[in-house]
């Protein structure tokens, strides 16, 4: 599985969606995911790829990662999984 699908799974798991409803110009907003269901989304990012992502869940402008899409997500987590082999 790629990344860009883990991604959508994971996105689309904490949004009660079905993988398919996840575009990749959704925002978490678009797709009624809270600041809540975000960290839980990072949480499972994070141990789907055994990665640790920039993210300050107390204050998200403050982060390195952008969470403005599911686009910039998947960028985010794929650059972070590639620096880390």
């Amino acid at each position: 599985m790629s990344v860009k699908d883990k991604v959508i799974e994971i996105i689309a798991e904490q949004a009660v969606l079905e993988p398919s409803d996840v575009t990749m110009e959704s925002t978490l907003e678009d797709l009624g995911i809270d600041s809540l269901g975000l960290v839980e989304s990072i949480f499972a990012i994070e141990e789907a790829f055994d990665i640790s992502v920039p993210f300050n869940a107390n204050d998200p402008t403050e982060s390195d990662f952008d969470i403005s899409s599911v686009t910039s997500i998947i960028a985010g987590i794929e650059k972070l999984v590639a620096e880390q082999s």
